[in-house]
């Protein structure tokens, strides 16, 4: 006989009921609230107990009021919203956080102020050591074309300069980075990369394209030091917290990211929960010391195995069945091709790792498909979980292969709305079946909300907006076959993140056990102009029953 634990035993009971079965009295009750649960068997609910980090009871004011002592704290939400925390299921926040410390910032209008920037900084860095900025897009500065390497020597001639487009994959650098690197003309790509050379002289122009980047990102030197991730990790896990989000995925954690964050928890300066991917090249350190998905707690915790497919699609890099639109010999770029990644999955695979692998254009998809039943094949595993990061540009017969996998997609949340004028080079045709949130949905498909940030910006109202309303900052709309509701939304941003770590039984919805995650909202993104989702304010964000952001 299946033995019936106490939780089984609570949850089988009515609301009205549960009062007397919790000897435990609440540290803090909200009440007078609109709050969303996510929880399908009690959608909503007037107030929320809470003892310690886990919820000990949701529902009418009244009852909720039964679980007080003289020594709770009760807060009068005042009719605000409350829902589940957050959950941005892939996204580089070690990596951002050593950005934001000491990079500079090249989210920038215009190639002048870039050139700006990276002189200033020239002014204070010693000659020769290296000037790394990020974010750079090129696509918002007025200038409409690449920033190159000319650009580069006129302001900074003494420094080797990196700029990273803020997709992640693809560097501008000057002559100076090219020297050191050993590139020149007569240089062949790299297998899964591109060095660039202007169409009309043929020199190079500085940029480099996927695993051409490592050519020159290899010879700058890694300054940081353990405080110096420890700090990045408090600053980007404080940005965090003021947008709502109360858990987040690190898609490509290294050892020392992975020791940043365990460093921030002990010290008390992590304000999210962290799902750690593993990248290829620190994996078979961290299998090799016992630990794999799971292995953590419910703040920080191994994920998956981070593999790469195929490029990007901010930078139209993403390895596609169809030509870009007005490029008709130009289908993108594999990085690792089906035997390369299944080679670097199957010892994972064979050793319980879920598996995550970055593919964003069909041919990618396609392919990481592929492996994944290769490797139940090879062992039939009951439930891998098995993710595809981005998972971009889609079609009927990928969907149904995704469903019948069980695989976990994990598209750009916030990409419609700001990164829309890049869609240009795909077409409306093939707008209609990229970020295809509704499709997979339709499909019973567990899709979840990411950001990847840097690439994306991580506000979770952003992201929501760009679902519902599939329109981008200028009014244009992309994909409107693929709008969904708030509510749909909503889940997709809560309780499906938490079932891609295999944690919706602790977090994801505002349930009795689970912990206490939540956010209060300004205002009701059901009840506004859906283009106003975006302006709705965060007045509180709670993490384990504390309080990580008041407005």
């Amino acid at each position: 006989m299946k033995k019936f634990s106490r939780r089984d035993f609570v949850a089988s009971l009515p609301p009205l009921a549960l009062m007397s079965c919790y000897l435990e009295k609440a540290d803090l009750i909200l009440y007078n609230a609109d709050i969303l649960t996510v929880n399908p068997n009690q959608p909503s609910a007037e107030a929320i107990a809470i003892s310690g980090d886990k919820i000990i009871g949701v529902g009418s004011n009244d009852d909720i009021m039964n679980l007080s002592s003289t020594y709770t704290k009760k807060i009068n939400v005042g009719g605000k919203i409350i829902t589940p925390g957050f959950i941005d299921a892939h996204s580089h926040p070690a990596g951002a956080g050593r950005s934001h410390l000491r990079n500079v910032d090249c989210d920038l209008r215009s190639i002048e102020e870039i050139k700006n920037a990276i002189f200033e900084r020239s002014k204070k860095t010693p000659k020769g050591e290296w000037i790394s900025g990020f974010k750079y897009d090129d696509t918002k500065t007025k200038e409409k074309r690449y920033i190159n390497n000319i650009d580069l020597d006129e302001v900074s001639p003494d420094h080797p300069v990196i700029i990273t487009h803020r997709g992640g994959h693809t560097a501008y650098v000057n002559s100076l980075a090219l020297k050191i690197a050993g590139i020149d003309e007569k240089t062949p790509d790299p297998k899964g990369g591109n060095i660039e050379r202007d169409s009309e002289t043929g020199n190079l122009n500085g940029r480099l394209l996927e695993t051409a980047t490592y050519l020159v990102e290899k010879f700058i030197p890694n300054k940081f030091t353990r405080a110096d991730y420890q700090a990045g990790v408090k600053l980007i896990s404080n940005m965090l917290s003021r947008s709502g989000i109360t858990s987040v995925t690190d898609a490509g954690t290294s050892v020392k990211s992975l020791q940043s964050f365990e460093d921030s928890y002990n010290s008390g300066e992590l304000k999210t929960r962290v799902y750690c991917m593993i990248r290829d090249y620190a994996f078979n350190e961290v299998n090799d010391s016992g630990k794999k998905t799971g292995y953590g707690d419910e703040w920080v915790k191994i994920g998956a195995l981070k593999l790469v497919c195929d490029g990007s699609i901010s930078e139209r890099t993403a390895r596609l069945s169809e030509p870009y639109i007005g490029r008709p010999d130009y289908y993108g770029i594999i990085i690792n091709n089906e035997d390369e990644i299944f080679e670097q999955a199957i010892k994972a695979h064979l050793n319980d790792w879920q598996i995550a692998v970055h593919a964003n254009g069909d041919v990618g998809i396609d392919i990481t498909l592929k492996v994944f039943e290769r490797l139940q094949k090879e062992k039939k595993r009951i439930d891998p979980r098995f993710r595809i990061e981005h998972c971009t540009i889609i079609n009927k017969s990928l969907v149904q292969r995704i469903k019948e996998l069980e695989v976990i997609p994990n598209p750009f949340s916030t990409y419609v709305y700001f990164h829309g004028e890049k869609m240009k080079e795909y077409g409306k045709e093939r707008l209609e079946n990229m970020f295809a949130v509704k499709s997979f949905l339709d499909a019973g498909v567990p899709v979840t909300q990411t950001s990847d940030y840097p690439p994306g910006p991580f506000e979770p109202m952003m992201a929501i907006q760009s679902s519902v309303t599939r329109t981008d900052y200028t009014g244009e709309v992309w994909g409107p076959s693929q709008k969904i509701s708030v509510e749909e939304a909503l889940k997709v941003a809560t309780i499906n993140g938490a079932y891609a770590s295999y944690e919706e039984n602790i977090k994801g919805s505002l349930e009795i056990g689970k912990l206490a995650d939540l956010v209060i909202l300004g205002q009701d993104p059901r009840k506004i102009d859906p283009m106003k989702i975006i302006d709705i304010p965060i007045e509180r964000t709670m993490v384990g029953g504390k309080w990580s952001y008041e407005s």
